[in-house]
């Protein structure tokens, strides 16, 4: 089933998931104040409205009720963030997701209803920093507060051994889900199956046991 999803305000992030949306098969409903943003999207969503984010009345002829989603990508103007994620609850969205800045915006934002707050910019360098540190690890994803997942190179003392042999979730306390072999193809795991040089592995992990894999 096609899932409604209103993207309130266009910045670069809230334009980014627009597309993305829309690309992926969503209807998609974008909003922002600036006339100029939402002609140049217009073409790639389903609807693109210029309206208010911080008048009563504008956010109620959205018709946010009819939306299963709705993000609020405002990010910088709190005041706006605020009316938007509590129009959207006051007429029943089921999810409403809201972009923030600081972790005081955030507190705010849950507080009024948001079920997800999300700090793009904070992931980003969480992302970049685990990458950093480690000269195995690939790319980070953030589950939750507490899971993560990474896409890793073997150690070279783990290549020519098996999963069941490492007994990586009492060794480290992870969960390795998939494999790449060296050809670019993903597989699920399989622990009896030899590492090779030049595979990557999916590993399934608690935040606070990042630093084993640095």
């Amino acid at each position: 089933m096609k899932k409604s999803i209103a993207v309130l305000g266009l910045g670069k992030f809230g334009r980014s998931l627009a597309r993305s949306l829309s690309s992926l098969g969503a209807d998609v409903l974008a909003v922002d104040q600036n006339e100029t943003i939402v002609k140049e999207i217009a073409d790639f969503c389903s609807e693109a409205v210029c309206a208010d984010l911080t008048n009563e009345e504008s956010l109620n002829a959205l018709g946010l009720k009819d939306m299963d989603i709705v993000v609020v990508a405002v990010g910088r103007n709190l005041e706006a963030s605020i009316f938007a994620v509590s129009a959207a609850k006051e007429q029943g969205v089921p999810l409403v997701m809201a972009k923030s800045i600081s972790v005081r915006m955030s507190t705010i934002l849950r507080r009024i209803g948001a079920d997800k707050v999300f700090l793009p910019e904070e992931y980003a360098g969480n992302r970049t920093a685990v990458t950093l540190m480690s000269e195995s690890v690939l790319d980070y994803f953030q589950v939750d507060d507490s899971l993560c997942m990474i896409e890793m190179k073997p150690y070279s003392e783990w290549v020519g051994r098996t999963l069941a042999e490492l007994d990586v979730y009492r060794n480290y306390h992870a969960n390795v889900l998939a494999e790449k072999d060296a050809n670019g193809k993903w597989s699920m795991a399989d622990p009896e199956r030899t590492l090779q040089e030049g595979s990557e592995l999916l590993v399934l992990l608690e935040q606070k046991d990042l630093g084993k894999f640095r």
